[in-house]
């Protein structure tokens, strides 16, 4: 027998039950960024919109990782939402103890001395507003101060642990990236 949604298992909600019912959300894969010596980035799925008036968005981030100290103190940071076809950069950007800006990885500096990664669908440069420790995470809140994107394209999901696209484009063109 088979378990659906109407045939739902029981589990205490820990954190391994939890990171199990999470593999079934499909999530945008976005790499944030942020200026430093040297400057940082990460992968993450747990980006969103907070707010429209003011517009508000919020990504999540482990407080042990090596990113966390920079990002702490950032003023501003970039969100990319990586276009299907680069999981490599997304993967890249979600390795430990590697240099994350060296090649292949195409970069350039961009307002406030951002990282702008080369060939995303979107990017926004943003200013960070707050941070939020909850648990072994910080919810930092950034007001998006200039956004850039590409006309047309499919976004990188992250689904059941692997990168995945969509099954048909709605434009049925092919990507091109945001400048």
């Amino acid at each position: 027998m088979t378990s659906s949604a109407d045939d739902p298992m029981d589990a205490d909600a820990d954190a391994d039950a939890l990171r199990r019912l999470l593999r079934h959300q499909a999530s945008t894969v976005t790499v944030v960024t942020a200026p430093g010596a040297p400057p940082v980035g990460f992968t993450a799925t747990s980006f969103t919109s907070v707010s429209l008036t003011p517009p508000i968005v919020s990504f999540c981030l482990n407080l042990g990782s090596s990113t966390w100290p920079t990002l702490a103190q950032a003023r501003h940071v970039a969100v990319h939402l990586l276009a299907h076809g680069q999981h490599e950069l997304a993967h890249t950007f979600a390795t430990s103890g590697i240099d994350r800006f060296a090649a292949p990885t195409r970069w350039r500096p961009g307002p406030n001395g951002l990282p702008i990664l080369d060939g995303a669908l979107a990017w926004l440069a943003c200013r960070v507003v707050d941070r939020v420790v909850v648990g072994d995470h910080a919810v930092v809140l950034a007001e998006p101060e200039l956004l850039r994107h590409a006309d047309v394209g499919s976004p990188l999901l992250y689904h059941r642990g692997r990168y995945a696209g969509l099954a048909d484009a709605p434009d049925g063109t092919a990507r091109r990236a945001a400048a």
